[in-house]
């Protein structure tokens, strides 16, 4: 394990292959294929680097949320198809110019979409069709169905590749009877969708705790992100963090009871305290959540919790008890001390941290 000279964010591929390898192994039918999604820069990783290892592992599909992420890949030579979750009306060239495949999931999007494959001439258009089932956030609903359906036929310019929605709170045991009413209503919404068509798209909707807790559902494809990346959101499943956030102790210094630290002077001593200073701070990534001893790194083995305020380029963290010196290497989260932990003190999630890790002042480095 390397040690870090300044803060850096390591990206381990062999937990990524690990990961991959352990999510093919839990699928219902050995034909379900595996759709990764690599939105928001691989979840706070690099996207290219996950998606070129991924297409070295023959994945099936690859999925972001914009048309621009969906570019860069094109652009890096990805090759694998790739679904845009949120197209927007202004990509729609874009989007067919790097043959990249839209989620249908408004009549203005639908609409829009076909116009554009018949004012140019493009013939049976990969493309997928949202369903909303209970998340509420985008998708068709039942009683959209046969405007729909009449706008799909009508067209020879695509072809609907899948038909896909996503579950509310897959990963909640409190919920399982709204998971499985959503099960149900996919089944009715896709099946009333298919009996129309001359052809049978591919039907998808578990993520990662989906797969986990719904192998029923498994249908002809799963999603994964953050299973990918070492998340289950589900306590029987382990898989290895793909992330390890390192940084450094910048300076150590002494205070006295009743001094303060930080801005706001959020933080009062109790007895003389020795400060350590971490160049890592909320323009990184490490929102001010994590301060006041809501967040906590790790250096020498040790926990070490943040006190005061988080800056925007530093952190403080008590190291009264910890015997360190400046220079030496500080674990914010890996793969023993989990960005999980991390969050749950602060009542955020590891989608959150991670993937607001700043690609600009936090360096990558790459495990293989």
């Amino acid at each position: 394990m390397t040690m870090a000279q300044q803060s850096v964010l390591e990206i381990n591929l062999q937990s990524l292959e690990k990961n991959f390898f352990h999510i093919k192994s839990l699928l219902s039918k050995k034909n379900t294929k595996l759709m990764a999604v690599v939105k928001a820069n691989g979840y706070g990783s690099d996207a290219l680097i996950v998606s070129k290892k991924l297409q070295e592992l023959d994945i099936d599909y690859f999925a972001v949320a914009y048309a621009s992420e969906g570019v860069i890949l094109r652009k890096a030579g990805i090759k694998t198809p790739i679904l845009v979750f949120l197209p927007q009306a202004s990509s729609i060239e874009e989007i067919v110019k790097f043959n990249l495949e839209p989620s249908l999931y408004s009549f203005i999007i639908l609409e829009k979409f076909l116009r554009f494959l018949k004012e140019n001439d493009f013939r049976k258009y990969s493309v997928h069709v949202k369903l909303n089932t209970g998340l509420n956030r985008v998708g068709f609903s039942l009683d959209d169905l046969p405007d729909v359906i009449s706008k799909i036929l009508k067209s020879s310019n695509i072809v609907v590749r899948s038909i896909y929605s996503h579950l509310a709170a897959s990963e909640d045991t409190s919920e399982v009877s709204f998971s499985k009413k959503q099960i149900e209503l996919f089944n009715t919404m896709s099946s009333t969708i298919i009996s129309k068509l001359e052809y049978t798209p591919m039907l998808h909707i578990c993520n990662t705790s989906g797969l986990i807790n719904f192998p029923e559902a498994h249908y002809d494809m799963v999603r994964s992100g953050i299973g990918l990346y070492g998340f289950s959101g589900a306590q029987k499943i382990k898989f290895s963090p793909v992330h390890r956030l390192k940084s450094v102790i910048s300076q150590i210094h002494t205070i006295n009871k009743n001094e303060s630290v930080g801005y706001n002077r959020s933080h009062y001593s109790q007895k003389n305290e020795k400060i350590a200073t971490i160049p890592i701070g909320h323009a990184d990534g490490i929102t001010r959540v994590f301060g006041n001893k809501k967040g906590f790194v790790f250096i020498n083995g040790e926990k070490a919790f943040i006190v005061g305020n988080v800056c925007m380029d530093v952190i403080m963290v008590d190291v009264s008890n910890i015997k360190c010196k400046e220079g030496d290497q500080v674990i914010i989260f890996d793969d023993v001390h989990t960005a999980e932990d991390l969050c749950s003190l602060a009542g955020t999630i590891s989608y959150e941290l991670i993937s607001s890790i700043s690609t600009n002042r936090i360096s990558r480095s790459i495990i293989e």
